[in-house]
C-alpha cells in the first residue's frame, strides 16, 4: 500500500516518450471506476515537467477527465542522474519503465529499483538486456523481495502466456508449439516508431556479445520431450494460414525458453519446445521483405552502416518504421493475431517411442500491437503484480512474464481488456 514513505503505487517512467504517453493513458483508463474515483495513487516521471504536464493534459482531453492532471504526481528524474532514479524508486511500489533502447538506458533503472526495494516492469524486446539483467540482479532482487519483470508488452506477453494457455488447454502433455504472428492493417498501412528500429539495429549489431553471454552462463540443457521440433526454412508456407512465413526475429523465443526452463526447474512442469514465425502473406510480400532483410543484414555489420540505418529508418525499412510513428488512424485500423499450433500426448500415451497423438490450435488476438496492445499488457501485468501477490513466485527476482504470472489471473485480465485468448481446435490424431 502507499505510505508516507512511498506515496505512489506505481510510477510511469518515460511518460513523455512515444510509447510512454500511451502507457500513461492506459494507466489513467485503468485507474478509474464507474463512479470516476481514482483507485491507486500514481505518478509520471521524466526529465521535463512541462512535457509530463502536457502528456497528462492530452490524456485528460482524450479520456474526458479534466481533473486528471491534478490527480497524478509528477517526479523529475534523469537516466543520467542515479540519485534522481533512487528518489523516484523510493517513492513507488512499482516502476513501469518505458525508456529504451533498454541496452543503453535500462540497467540504471533496474539497479535503482533493486537497491531501493521497488519492483519494476519493462517492455523490452532485447534478449541481451533481458538475459543480462537476470544474471546480474536475480539474486539481489530475491534478497530484497522485489520483482523485476521484463518483456511485458507485445514482446512477449502474447507469445509467453500463449504457450502457457495452450498447455493449460491441452488434455495431456504439450511438447512443442509453433506460433505464427499476423499483423492486420487498414488502408493506410502500418508503421512503427523508430525506437523499436534502433533497438533492433543495436541488437543485431552486437550478436557476438549475446552469444558470449549465453556461453558463459553454461546452463544445462532442459530435456526434450517427444520428437525434436525442427526449424523451418527461412521462407516457408503455412497451409493452415494460406500464407508464407519467415522466422520472428524478436525476443519471443528467448523469453519463452527462459520461462519453460523456470517452470521445469521450479514447478517440475514438462518443458515445451517453441519456435516463432511471422505470416507475411503472398510472394510479393516475401520478395519485398527479402530485399529489406538483405539491406539490413549487410548494413548492420558495420558502424557506418548502423548509423545510416538509424538515421534513415523509413528508407531502409521500406516505410515500416519512421521517426514520427503511426498515426491514430493507422493504429485504429490495425490489429494482430498470434496462432499457436501445438502437439503432444494424451495422458495414457507414452512419449518415449511414439509420435505425438494430440494436436491443438489456439489464438491470441488483440488491437494494434505496438501502442495499444503493449500498454494494455504492461498495465495489466502491473495490476496483477500489485493485486495478486499470493499467486506470484514466493521469492522476488528477475522473471519473464510467464515465470512471474503463470499461476495468476493475468490472462483473464487481458481477455477483459481486448487481448483475447481462445482455443480454435483440439483433436487426437
Amino acid at each position: 500500500m502507499a505510505t508516507a514513505q512511498r506515496p505512489f503505487h506505481l510510477v510511469v517512467f518515460g511518460a513523455s516518450g512515444f510509447t510512454g504517453q500511451f502507457v500513461t493513458e492506459e494507466v489513467a483508463r485503468e485507474q478509474v471506476d464507474p463512479e470516476g474515483n481514482c483507485r491507486l495513487p500514481w505518478a509520471v516521471a521524466g526529465r521535463s515537467r512541462e512535457k509530463l504536464q502536457g502528456v497528462l493534459e492530452r490524456a485528460a482531453l482524450k479520456l474526458g477527465r479534466p481533473t486528471l492532471p491534478s490527480e497524478v504526481g509528477i517526479i523529475i528524474c534523469d537516466i543520467a542522474n542515479p540519485a534522481s532514479l533512487d528518489e523516484m524508486a523510493k517513492q513507488a511500489t512499482l516502476v513501469l519503465n518505458c525508456v529504451g533502447p533498454y541496452r543503453f538506458y535500462g540497467e540504471p533503472v533496474v539497479k535503482a529499483c533493486v537497491e531501493n526495494g521497488t519492483s519494476c516492469i519493462d517492455i523490452s524486446g532485447e534478449p541481451q538486456f533481458l538475459e543480462l539483467m537476470y544474471w546480474k540482479y536475480h539474486e539481489k532482487a530475491a534478497e530484497k523481495g522485489v520483482y523485476i519483470i521484463g518483456s511485458s508488452g507485445f514482446d512477449s506477453i502474447p507469445a509467453d502466456l500463449g504457450v502457457i494457455y495452450t498447455r493449460n488447454k491441452m488434455k495431456g502433455t504439450l511438447t512443442a508449439v509453433e506460433s505464427y504472428l499476423t499483423v492486420h492493417s487498414g488502408s493506410e498501412g502500418m508503421c512503427i516508431h523508430d525506437g523499436t528500429w534502433k533497438s533492433a539495429v543495436c541488437g543485431f549489431g552486437d550478436q557476438s556479445n549475446l552469444k558470449k553471454l549465453r556461453k558463459e552462463s553454461n546452463l544445462k540443457p532442459i530435456p526434450i520431450v517427444g520428437p525434436k521440433l525442427k526449424r523451418r526454412w527461412p521462407v516457408s508456407y503455412c497451409r493452415e494460414l494460406s500464407s508464407y512465413s519467415i522466422p520472428f526475429l524478436g525476443s519471443d523465443v528467448s523469453v519463452v525458453k527462459r520461462t519453460q526452463r523456470y517452470l521445469y526447474e521450479n514447478l517440475e512442469q514438462s518443458p515445451v519446445q517453441y519456435a516463432a514465425y511471422v505470416a507475411v502473406g503472398g510472394i510479393t510480400s516475401v520478395i519485398k521483405l527479402m530485399f529489406a532483410g538483405l539491406f539490413f543484414l549487410f548494413f548492420v555489420r558495420f558502424g557506418i552502416g548502423r548509423q545510416l540505418l538509424i538515421k534513415f529508418p523509413w528508407l531502409f525499412s521500406f516505410g515500416y518504421f519512421s521517426k514520427q510513428g503511426p498515426t491514430q488512424k493507422q493504429m485504429d485500423a490495425s490489429s494482430f493475431t498470434m496462432t499457436f499450433f501445438g502437439q503432444g500426448y494424451s495422458p495414457d500415451f507414452c512419449p518415449d517411442k511414439n509420435k505425438p497423438n494430440i494436436r491443438i490450435c489456439t489464438q491470441v488476438k488483440g488491437p494494434e500491437p505496438g501502442y495499444v496492445a503493449t500498454p494494455i499488457a504492461m498495465v495489466q501485468a502491473a495490476m496483477t503484480l500489485l493485486n495478486d501477490a499470493s499467486d506470484l513466485p514466493k521469492a522476488g527476482g528477475v522473471f519473464t512474464p510467464g515465470a512471474a504470472f503463470s499461476r495468476t489471473k493475468l490472462i483473464d485480465r487481458l481477455n477483459r481488456r481486448g487481448i483475447e485468448f481462445s482455443v480454435i481446435s483440439s483433436s487426437e490424431v
